[in-house]
């Protein structure tokens, strides 16, 4: 985002084509670094959330915000997902960009929050390592980072969409995986042309 603004003007440039080609009905609200709130033509600023922000957060409102959270906000996320490649992000800095519908993201963050709590009771109570669900790989992230203050290991394991998270418990280590710049690497070899 080397122009102030240029990224902003592509998100609502994205979302304008998602609701008149998209035909969702939904409303957006764009808030940029410098925090201001950019809303919709003719709608009123709203308020910006307390927290680490990112560089861009939208805040999509409307008669279609159900379809946005159904299967554990999967549209929310892909669309999320879009608006990061448009703006030419690298895998890295997606944090940089965040959507949300109805506080989706900051219940889902309280959720694994406790979803971590519970697990590492549960891990030094039994000595055996705990498995969570499989997640978005922003999800995992969240996880990890409330399992850390634990001092227990966790590794993400599986491929694509099966990628869970495991808790160890003390003394035990996660089997060797390849780093994720081998993983990166042989995936991009896998689909390079001969």
């Amino acid at each position: 985002m080397t122009t102030p603004g240029l990224a902003e003007k592509k998100i609502a440039d994205f979302l304008e084509t998602l609701t008149t080609t998209g035909g969702l009905r939904l409303k957006s609200k764009i808030l940029a670094c410098n925090g201001q709130v950019q809303p919709n033509p003719g709608e009123s600023a709203g308020k910006v959330s307390s927290g680490p922000a990112p560089e861009i957060s939208v805040e999509l409102s409307g008669p279609d915000t159900p379809l946005l959270l159904a299967r554990n906000g999967e549209l929310l996320h892909a669309i999320e997902h879009i608006a990061a490649k448009i703006l030419r992000f690298e895998h890295e800095e997606h944090d940089r960009i965040s959507f949300d519908a109805e506080n989706f993201k900051v219940l889902r963050q309280r959720e694994l929050e406790m979803m971590a709590e519970v697990a590492i009771d549960k891990v030094r109570t039994t000595g055996r390592p705990h498995a969570f669900p499989p997640m978005n790989s922003r999800e995992r992230r969240l996880l990890h980072l409330a399992l850390k203050p634990s001092g227990l290991a966790t590794a993400s394991t599986n491929d694509g969409p099966r990628r869970f998270v495991v808790l160890y418990p003390e003394g035990e280590e996660p089997s060797a995986q390849p780093s994720t710049t081998d993983r990166s690497q042989a995936i991009r070899n896998a689909f390079r042309r001969r």
